[in-house]
């Protein structure tokens, strides 16, 4: 430890025990940092610079800290360490930087209605929301958002209405959810902002696979963020934003007629997927 170091560690010395050791891992890191790479003061100050153009693009749309999170495996490797839980628990993903209020909606409903009706494939997903045991989960809340057929989110879109592709569902007494939407794409983070520079600075695509995210709630059990990614998308192996987990991919299967049970005229695809709560007393129950 450095004289430096050691000094500004020893005025580290506030009333929250839990603030004074996250500090002083942090500058015990970037001092580290500082002695391993040797920045010169130019490189320095442009990083300084960086951080605060960062803060310059989020708005209430987009947060371009959390996209730098992502981007860096960050947002993962919290998450990581913050939801552990049974083997069949549903695993938990980032959130990504496009959530945004949500529109109740009945089960059933339509999530899409802007110009992508016309072009995307009908698809609907369906599932139940479960205890790790099992049981049914009736009044889950499951809060649902997706891009476009052009990787596209509302808040990104003018054409699209605020609300579209995004739902706010509530489970059966079966703990069932089910609500038809189009198929989404994969497609490229924001690449207009700091994230994007530095994804070209360090040699990196953009590309996300196509994916769901899920928001879900029921009452005694841990919240749970998450994804579902579609089977064969090309970027799985090397999502921009390290989220893609095993258990999260799903396959779509292909019908070439509608459905009289999901409402469907025409051809559509099928998406099914089970989402499993950890119980907020799991760790108490595991001990």
């Amino acid at each position: 430890m450095t004289p430096l170091l050691r000094q500004v560690l020893s005025q580290v010395d506030g009333p929250d025990p839990r603030l004074n050791e996250l500090v002083s891992a942090l500058v015990t890191h970037l001092h580290a940092f500082v002695e391993e790479v040797r920045p010169t003061e130019r490189e320095w100050l442009a990083g300084l610079d960086f951080l605060i153009e960062t803060g310059k693009m989020c708005t209430p749309d987009r947060n371009e800290f959390i996209l730098l999170s992502d981007m860096l495996g960050l947002t993962s490797a919290v998450d990581d360490v913050n939801h552990a839980g049974p083997d069949n628990m549903t695993p938990s993903s980032v959130e990504g930087p496009f959530h945004s209020p949500t529109p109740a909606r009945e089960l059933g409903a339509w999530i899409s209605s802007g110009p992508e009706r016309e072009r995307g494939v009908p698809t609907v997903v369906h599932g139940r929301v479960l205890d790790c045991d099992g049981t049914p989960l009736a009044g889950a809340v499951v809060d649902l958002w997706q891009a476009d057929d052009t990787g596209l989110y509302d808040t990104q879109d003018d054409s699209q209405d605020r609300g579209n592709l995004r739902g706010l569902f509530t489970t059966d007494a079966d703990g069932r959810y089910w609500f038809r939407t189009i198929r989404p794409s994969s497609y490229p983070v924001p690449t207009d902002g700091t994230g994007g520079r530095l994804l070209h600075a360090i040699g990196r695509h953009p590309m996300r696979p196509a994916h769901l995210h899920y928001r879900v709630t029921a009452d005694g059990y841990r919240p749970l963020t998450t994804h579902v990614f579609l089977a064969g998308d090309p970027y799985l192996g090397s999502d921009a934003a390290f989220a893609v987990k095993d258990e999260l991919i799903c396959h779509p299967v292909a019908h070439d007629t509608g459905s009289e049970q999901w409402e469907i005229d025409g051809p559509f695809e099928e998406i099914a997927f089970d989402l499993r709560l950890v119980s907020v007393n799991w760790t108490e129950e595991k001990a």
